[in-house]
């Protein structure tokens, strides 16, 4: 089914050092953009990632250091690749959890303000999961009837993954709508402030801290009657975006 977009959607992939969203970094990014008119548009490169690559990790992507030396960094393509998600809603898979957080601090690295946050996300693995609990090659292999070659290839999981989304609107239509607020709605799992989880929103739409002996305090609460705690966050391995966004309601609150 072909999809119903009130503006472009990009679907990407990221092949990374490793999966910590805080320290690892992007070693590959493919990504497919559709337009609403259908058009379609695709960019592949890989990306030095200033670290070497641990072999575990190699040997899930088949990217060494040899392989990106000469590459571009991510700061000397990070400009370009925002004007390409500028104004996009984003599709992937597993895509919340793993791949947003981790682009996001590499453009929070490389001084990028970009405001992921006012995109709409699909992650077409949490549809799966909820609808079918597999992987994405199982996925591809059940809703599109063909073996996915090349696995843990940024652009044949990239480009898997649009397909998968797809046929899920084929394949549940009493269940899906083809509408992107809503598929963004259906395939998250949370309620995050920030992409690492470590705020979330309460049934009341209120901001708390989700870990710590605060966990469960409204944040803005937390930042009035213990003013350190902010400091030990910015000082703390924390991740760039939850620093950011911490830093946000401290402005907005101090605004009032």
């Amino acid at each position: 089914m072909k999809l119903n977009l009130k503006n472009p959607i990009i679907f990407f992939d990221l092949e990374t050092t490793g999966t910590n969203i805080n320290s690892d970094r992007i070693v590959e990014i493919c990504y497919l953009k559709i337009y609403p008119n259908g058009n379609e548009e695709s960019k592949s490169m890989r990306i030095n990632p200033e670290m070497h690559i641990p072999d575990e990790a190699s040997a899930i992507h088949g990217i060494h250091d040899e392989d990106v030396a000469d590459c571009p960094r991510f700061k000397d393509v990070a400009a370009s690749i925002a004007r390409d998600f500028t104004g996009c809603d984003l599709g992937g898979f597993n895509s919340n959890r793993f791949d947003i957080p981790v682009l996001a601090e590499e453009f929070l690295r490389a001084g990028i303000d970009i405001d992921l946050n006012r995109r709409k996300f699909v992650d077409v693995q949490v549809i799966y999961h909820k609808l079918e609990q597999r992987t994405l090659s199982a996925a591809y292999k059940f809703y599109c009837h063909k073996n996915l070659e090349d696995a843990h290839s940024a652009e044949a999981d990239t480009r898997a993954t649009y397909e998968v989304l797809q046929a899920q609107l084929d394949h549940y239509p009493d269940v899906l709508k083809n509408d992107i607020a809503f598929l963004s709605e259906y395939s998250s799992f949370n309620r995050n402030v920030d992409f690492a989880g470590r705020m979330v929103y309460d049934d009341k739409g209120v901001e708390i801290f989700n870990f710590g002996k605060y966990k469960g305090m409204p944040v803005a609460e937390v930042l009035r009657r213990d003013p350190g705690y902010y400091s030990w966050i910015l000082q703390g391995d924390f991740t760039l975006n939850t620093k950011q966004m911490l830093t946000k309601i401290r402005i907005r609150e101090g605004n009032k």
